[in-house]
């Protein structure tokens, strides 16, 4: 058995490719950096350290990398006649990604199982993104092609910090991981990923997660740089950081509750989990590192404005989620494109208009006035500075 991966950095090795090795798969990472590829093609093994209570050491052999800018073709024939297809290089890379798994499934023998795809990114459906990419490459030769694929949706989650300098292509990790898979769209050939559940309605995991885990992460984050704190498990050991981060998640837990059904006292007990996690002092995860790219991050399905919207909707609390919004806005990292983008149009544009464009909400919605005031508020900061 064989799969293409994606992504070869952090999660790709230390997440997603360990499963599909311990799955007896062969693996072949895709990545565009070079000094990466080169340093895997280099390794016979690599070892994925989990940090914390439980952690074990997990040696992965078995794999090689192909660099896709510079052997297009290459990657194109293990993708013809994989297994397996996943992704991890983040959503706005996966019309990227289409390219090649379609000129594969061109050369794909008809007769040969379908292949198996999943996008394994911190978005809602992002295999279906995928897809529909394909689709639209494909145009009216999708239907020849169609029986050649299946996509299923999945919702991943663990925690991988950025590396320390000169740890070659091991990875450190935490213990804890959840990969659930849609499973209808495989029927009963259901690919082999040990630690992974398949479930008959993903919808619930994808935003229990993103709404628990992505939303805490990034709250931790906003909230502990504008406290001066570098390090996530040291901005929840802040008592005040430690209750707004707690507040917002108790506010997306009654949505998923009033919107899923999900019980509120097995909500309760997920919460809990993450936050510990998130306070795992031996994870050195940076609030830096997990509050890059703002301006995603605060798009209108993400992690905030996402779960708030709909909270607003319902008539349901939105203000520990407002406090949260409002110190992403103030995200300010110079070596992060996205923050410095924003700020910028905050220092120079109109920051209602900033405020539409950036949330996707619209001036009637009922989450926006509150939404406006965290743009309006930031922007006289950065004007007076």
């Amino acid at each position: 058995m064989k799969a293409v991966h994606f992504g070869a950095g952090n999660i790709g090795r230390g997440f997603v490719g360990l499963l599909l090795h311990q799955g007896g798969y062969e693996l072949v990472f895709s990545d565009v950096a070079a000094d990466l590829v080169d340093a895997i093609n280099a390794a016979d093994s690599y070892t994925v350290h989990e940090v914390g209570e439980g952690g074990v050491d997990t040696v992965v052999t078995g794999f090689r990398a192909i660099n896709s800018a510079q052997a297009p073709d290459a990657l194109i024939a293990e993708i013809a006649d994989a297994d397996v297809v996943t992704t991890a290089v983040g959503p706005t890379v996966l019309p990227f990604v289409a390219a090649p798994i379609l000129e594969a499934l061109r050369r794909r023998d008809a007769a040969s199982a379908p292949l198996q795809v999943m996008a394994c990114e911190n978005a809602i459906g992002a295999t279906d993104l995928l897809k529909q990419e394909i689709i639209a490459r494909a145009g009216e030769e999708w239907e020849l092609l169609a029986g050649r694929a299946v996509f299923a949706n999945t919702a991943v989650d663990r925690i991988v910090p950025g590396q320390p300098a000169g740890g070659g292509i091991d990875v450190t990790v935490e213990p804890f991981y959840e990969w659930a898979i849609e499973r209808l769209p495989f029927g009963g050939e259901l690919p082999r990923i040990p630690g992974a559940h398949f479930v008959e309605d993903l919808g619930p995991y994808i935003e229990r997660k993103l709404f628990t885990v992505n939303t805490g992460h990034a709250t931790t984050a906003y909230l502990g740089a504008q406290a001066g704190i570098e390090r996530i498990s040291d901005a929840l050991a802040d008592e005040r950081i430690a209750g707004h981060v707690a507040a917002a998640l108790e506010e997306t837990s009654a949505l998923l509750a009033a919107k899923h059904g999900l019980d509120p006292h097995e909500l309760s007990r997920y919460r809990a989990t993450i936050l510990k996690r998130f306070a795992n002092p031996a994870l050195p995860d940076t609030v830096w590192r997990v509050g890059r790219q703002p301006l995603r991050k605060l798009s209108r399905h993400e992690r905030f404005i996402g779960p708030a919207a709909e909270a607003a909707e319902r008539g349901l609390p939105v203000e520990a989620l407002i406090t949260a919004i409002a110190a992403a806005v103030a995200f300010d990292d110079p070596d992060d494109e996205q923050s410095v983008e924003l700020q910028s149009r905050l220092r120079t544009g109109d920051p209602v208009e900033l405020a539409a464009e950036v949330t996707g909400l619209d001036a009637q919605h009922p989450l926006f006035a509150a939404v406006r005031e965290c743009f309006v508020r930031r922007s006289k900061e950065v004007a007076s500075a």
